[in-house]
Protein backbone atom coordinates (compact mmCIF):
# COMPACT_ATOMS: atom_id res chain seq x y z
CA UNK A 1 0.00 0.00 0.00
CA UNK A 2 1.67 3.31 -0.72
CA UNK A 3 1.09 5.81 2.03
CA UNK A 4 -1.43 8.69 1.56
CA UNK A 5 -1.80 12.18 3.75
CA UNK A 6 -4.09 10.19 5.94
CA UNK A 7 -1.98 7.04 5.96
CA UNK A 8 0.72 6.46 8.71
CA UNK A 9 4.06 7.96 7.79
CA UNK A 10 5.62 5.18 9.35
CA UNK A 11 4.20 2.66 6.90
CA UNK A 12 6.87 0.65 4.58
CA UNK A 13 6.23 -0.08 0.92
CA UNK A 14 5.49 -3.69 0.24
CA UNK A 15 8.25 -5.92 -0.37
CA UNK A 16 7.16 -6.13 -3.91
CA UNK A 17 7.88 -2.67 -4.53
CA UNK A 18 11.28 -2.26 -2.54
CA UNK A 19 12.77 0.84 -3.30
CA UNK A 20 16.22 -1.02 -3.25
CA UNK A 21 15.78 -2.34 -6.74
CA UNK A 22 14.28 0.26 -8.55
CA UNK A 23 16.55 3.08 -7.46
CA UNK A 24 20.69 3.67 -7.63
CA UNK A 25 21.98 5.02 -5.18
CA UNK A 26 25.35 6.81 -4.13
CA UNK A 27 26.94 7.03 -0.55
CA UNK A 28 28.79 10.13 0.59
CA UNK A 29 31.29 7.68 2.43
CA UNK A 30 31.79 4.64 0.10
CA UNK A 31 29.91 2.78 -3.01
CA UNK A 32 25.99 2.64 -3.18
CA UNK A 33 24.53 1.14 -0.24
CA UNK A 34 20.19 0.79 1.15
CA UNK A 35 20.65 3.25 3.67
CA UNK A 36 23.52 5.84 3.56
CA UNK A 37 22.98 8.14 6.50
CA UNK A 38 25.82 9.94 7.30
CA UNK A 39 26.80 9.54 11.62
CA UNK A 40 26.18 12.58 12.37
CA UNK A 41 22.97 12.91 10.88
CA UNK A 42 21.78 9.69 12.82
CA UNK A 43 22.85 11.29 15.70
CA UNK A 44 21.46 14.61 15.85
CA UNK A 45 18.02 14.83 17.78
CA UNK A 46 16.02 18.03 19.28
CA UNK A 47 12.66 18.34 20.82
CA UNK A 48 9.76 17.01 18.73
CA UNK A 49 12.03 14.29 16.80
CA UNK A 50 13.96 17.32 14.89
CA UNK A 51 17.49 16.62 13.67
CA UNK A 52 18.42 20.34 13.82
CA UNK A 53 21.84 20.68 15.16
CA UNK A 54 23.01 24.13 16.08
CA UNK A 55 26.69 24.95 14.72
CA UNK A 56 27.92 28.52 15.76
CA UNK A 57 25.58 31.67 16.64
CA UNK A 58 22.03 30.77 15.02
CA UNK A 59 23.78 28.79 11.95
CA UNK A 60 21.72 25.20 11.66
CA UNK A 61 22.89 22.44 9.48
CA UNK A 62 20.34 19.94 7.58
CA UNK A 63 20.75 16.07 6.77
CA UNK A 64 19.67 16.34 2.86
CA UNK A 65 18.93 14.01 0.84
CA UNK A 66 18.54 14.09 -2.94
CA UNK A 67 16.66 12.16 -5.62
CA UNK A 68 17.04 12.66 -9.08
CA UNK A 69 13.87 11.09 -11.44
CA UNK A 70 15.06 9.95 -14.97
CA UNK A 71 14.71 7.14 -17.25
CA UNK A 72 17.78 8.03 -19.28
CA UNK A 73 20.77 9.15 -16.47
CA UNK A 74 23.01 7.22 -14.59
CA UNK A 75 23.80 9.12 -11.59
CA UNK A 76 27.40 9.55 -12.92
CA UNK A 77 25.72 11.72 -15.57
CA UNK A 78 23.76 13.46 -13.72
CA UNK A 79 24.79 17.03 -13.37
CA UNK A 80 21.91 18.57 -11.64
CA UNK A 81 22.22 16.31 -8.76
CA UNK A 82 25.99 16.76 -8.46
CA UNK A 83 25.16 20.54 -8.75
CA UNK A 84 23.03 20.04 -5.86
CA UNK A 85 25.51 17.86 -3.77
CA UNK A 86 28.55 20.74 -4.20
CA UNK A 87 25.95 23.47 -3.61
CA UNK A 88 24.40 21.75 0.00
CA UNK A 89 27.73 21.18 1.24
CA UNK A 90 29.15 24.26 0.26
CA UNK A 91 26.45 25.92 2.45
CA UNK A 92 27.10 23.90 5.26
CA UNK A 93 24.77 21.10 4.88
CA UNK A 94 25.10 17.29 5.09
CA UNK A 95 24.18 15.00 2.41
CA UNK A 96 22.22 12.60 3.83
CA UNK A 97 21.66 10.28 1.15
CA UNK A 98 21.32 10.24 -3.16
CA UNK A 99 19.41 8.11 -5.20
CA UNK A 100 18.24 7.91 -8.59
CA UNK A 101 15.07 6.98 -9.52
CA UNK A 102 12.87 5.75 -13.25
CA UNK A 103 10.09 8.17 -14.23
CA UNK A 104 7.92 6.21 -12.03
CA UNK A 105 5.34 7.81 -9.69
CA UNK A 106 5.23 4.81 -7.48
CA UNK A 107 8.80 4.01 -7.18
CA UNK A 108 9.34 7.86 -6.33
CA UNK A 109 6.32 7.83 -3.70
CA UNK A 110 8.26 4.54 -1.87
CA UNK A 111 11.49 6.37 -1.91
CA UNK A 112 10.51 9.47 -0.30
CA UNK A 113 8.18 7.85 1.82
CA UNK A 114 11.20 5.97 3.10
CA UNK A 115 13.03 9.44 3.64
CA UNK A 116 10.33 11.45 5.06
CA UNK A 117 9.49 8.82 7.44
CA UNK A 118 13.21 8.91 8.91
CA UNK A 119 13.46 11.49 11.43
CA UNK A 120 17.41 11.89 10.75
CA UNK A 121 16.53 13.65 7.37
CA UNK A 122 15.49 17.00 7.37
CA UNK A 123 14.82 18.37 3.69
CA UNK A 124 14.73 16.09 0.62
CA UNK A 125 15.08 17.65 -2.80
CA UNK A 126 14.31 15.99 -6.00
CA UNK A 127 15.16 16.71 -9.76
CA UNK A 128 13.05 15.67 -12.93
CA UNK A 129 10.08 14.86 -13.87
CA UNK A 130 7.77 18.10 -13.37
CA UNK A 131 7.58 18.84 -17.34
CA UNK A 132 3.72 18.04 -19.10
CA UNK A 133 5.13 14.82 -20.98
CA UNK A 134 3.65 11.47 -20.10
CA UNK A 135 6.27 10.09 -18.32
CA UNK A 136 6.55 12.99 -16.08
CA UNK A 137 4.79 12.01 -12.74
CA UNK A 138 6.93 13.90 -10.07
CA UNK A 139 4.17 16.35 -9.25
CA UNK A 140 1.35 13.75 -9.01
CA UNK A 141 4.09 11.09 -6.66
CA UNK A 142 4.63 13.62 -4.47
CA UNK A 143 1.37 15.75 -3.45
CA UNK A 144 -0.35 12.73 -1.93
CA UNK A 145 2.39 13.07 0.70
CA UNK A 146 2.64 16.36 1.70
CA UNK A 147 1.05 17.25 4.89
CA UNK A 148 1.18 21.29 3.78
CA UNK A 149 1.87 23.05 -0.06
CA UNK A 150 4.06 25.73 0.08
CA UNK A 151 2.65 27.56 -2.64
CA UNK A 152 4.93 30.29 -2.74
CA UNK A 153 7.73 28.37 -3.66
CA UNK A 154 5.99 27.17 -7.08
CA UNK A 155 5.30 30.36 -7.71
CA UNK A 156 8.50 32.70 -7.02
CA UNK A 157 10.20 30.05 -9.04
CA UNK A 158 8.42 30.78 -11.82
CA UNK A 159 9.00 34.43 -11.72
CA UNK A 160 12.63 33.71 -11.58
CA UNK A 161 12.86 31.18 -15.06
CA UNK A 162 11.06 33.79 -16.70
CA UNK A 163 13.97 35.64 -16.84
CA UNK A 164 16.00 32.99 -18.47
CA UNK A 165 13.32 31.07 -20.31
CA UNK A 166 10.77 33.52 -21.04
CA UNK A 167 7.34 32.17 -21.35
CA UNK A 168 8.78 28.41 -21.25
CA UNK A 169 8.25 28.58 -17.71
CA UNK A 170 4.94 28.06 -17.45
CA UNK A 171 5.88 24.18 -18.71
CA UNK A 172 6.96 23.81 -15.04
CA UNK A 173 5.32 22.14 -12.71
CA UNK A 174 7.81 22.35 -9.64
CA UNK A 175 6.76 22.75 -6.01
CA UNK A 176 7.39 22.37 -2.53
CA UNK A 177 6.19 21.17 1.16
CA UNK A 178 6.10 19.55 4.35
CA UNK A 179 5.75 15.60 5.08
CA UNK A 180 5.94 14.56 8.25
CA UNK A 181 8.20 17.51 9.42
CA UNK A 182 10.08 17.26 6.34
CA UNK A 183 10.86 19.83 3.94
CA UNK A 184 10.35 18.70 0.35
CA UNK A 185 11.23 20.14 -2.89
CA UNK A 186 10.27 19.39 -6.40
CA UNK A 187 12.41 20.95 -9.27
CA UNK A 188 12.41 20.59 -12.56
CA UNK A 189 16.01 18.31 -14.35
CA UNK A 190 17.56 20.96 -16.31
CA UNK A 191 20.90 22.40 -14.63
CA UNK A 192 19.87 25.81 -14.82
CA UNK A 193 16.16 24.82 -13.14
CA UNK A 194 18.11 23.45 -10.00
CA UNK A 195 20.73 26.22 -9.79
CA UNK A 196 17.99 29.00 -10.25
CA UNK A 197 16.14 26.87 -7.53
CA UNK A 198 18.99 26.63 -4.83
CA UNK A 199 20.82 29.63 -5.20
CA UNK A 200 17.72 31.87 -5.29
CA UNK A 201 15.06 30.02 -3.40
CA UNK A 202 16.10 27.26 -1.03
CA UNK A 203 19.62 28.30 -0.14
CA UNK A 204 18.93 31.06 2.03
CA UNK A 205 15.90 29.46 3.42
CA UNK A 206 17.53 26.81 4.88
CA UNK A 207 19.85 29.34 6.75
CA UNK A 208 18.51 30.01 9.79
CA UNK A 209 20.26 33.85 9.51
CA UNK A 210 17.54 34.90 6.77
CA UNK A 211 15.66 37.69 8.20
CA UNK A 212 12.79 38.23 8.97
CA UNK A 213 12.44 34.92 8.40
CA UNK A 214 13.12 31.35 7.05
CA UNK A 215 12.32 27.46 6.73
CA UNK A 216 15.26 26.01 9.02
CA UNK A 217 14.25 27.87 12.40
CA UNK A 218 10.69 26.00 12.09
CA UNK A 219 11.72 22.36 11.72
CA UNK A 220 11.68 21.50 15.27
CA UNK A 221 7.93 22.84 15.33
CA UNK A 222 6.93 21.24 11.97
CA UNK A 223 4.45 19.12 13.91
CA UNK A 224 3.16 21.01 16.64
CA UNK A 225 -0.61 20.14 17.62
CA UNK A 226 -3.03 22.51 17.63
Amino acid sequence: MIPTPAASRAEQPKSDRNPTAACARSSPHGPATRRTTTPAASKRRVCRGSSVQATSGRDVTLAIALLTISDTRTLAEDSSGEHLKNSLETAGHQLSERALCPDDRYRIRAELSRWIADPSIDVVITSGGTGLTGRDGTPEAVEPLLDKTIEGFGELFRVLSFETIGTSTLQSRCLAGVANGTFIFVLPGSLDAVSTAWDRLIRAQLDATTRPCNLAQLRSRLQEHA
